[in-house]
């Protein structure tokens, strides 16, 4: 990960890992059988960076806020693998367990099933989105079209220029409290609502 954080994803292989770690590549292999299996593994050590916060069933809200919190950060710490994070199946024993993790905070809570699914879904859906915004960006983001000047852009397209000094860096954690406060808020409120309305 040291690797990756330092020098992106694209420098990892079995080669140039076997260098960092001063033994021959193909000593990786003992230990996991491909590559695949190695992503594997970082994806797990990412996870341990962002557990599910202990609690029970009273704390459920304060617990998907803790959460969300440990889930950006860990994105942010390694922002070079976190594209790859970010669709990779959580399909390995901790990937699972990270997935039970989250889904049992709402159940616990008393969600129904399909809420609770649905639910995690929404979050999931906020928290990876902002993430990769972040640490990718939009405005990273592949292109052939040579860049629109600012001079065109406040000439022609006003409310872009008006809104684009709040979408520097300065203004992401606020936006992401922001709306991680707004997706919170409707899904305890859609938790009050009597059976039926």
């Amino acid at each position: 990960m040291t690797l990756i954080d330092r020098e992106g994803l694209a420098a990892l292989s079995t080669r140039r890992l076997g260098g960092e770690l001063g033994c021959e590549a193909m000593s990786i292999y003992h230990h996991f059988p491909g590559k695949a299996y190695l992503m594997d593994a970082l994806v797990d050590l990412m996870l341990k960076e962002a557990p599910v916060p202990p609690g029970d069933k009273r704390d459920w809200l304060d617990r998907l806020r803790r959460a969300a919190h440990g889930f950006r950060a860990m994105a942010l710490k390694h922002p070079k693998f976190f594209p790859f994070f970010a669709v990779h199946r959580l399909n390995t024993p901790s990937g699972v367990a990270y997935l039970n993790g989250i889904v049992g905070i709402l159940r616990e809570a008393g969600f129904s099933d399909w809420d609770a699914a649905a639910h995690f879904r929404q979050i999931g859906y906020y928290l990876t989105g902002a993430a990769l915004d972040e640490v990718a960006g939009y405005a990273r983001g592949p292109s052939a079209a040579e860049p629109i000047s600012d001079e065109t852009i406040a000439a022609n397209f006003r409310h872009l220029a008006a809104a684009a000094p709040y979408f520097q860096a300065q203004y992401f954690q606020v936006t992401f409290e922001t709306g991680l406060e707004i997706l919170l808020d409707g899904i305890a409120r859609a938790h009050q609502k009597p059976a039926g309305s």
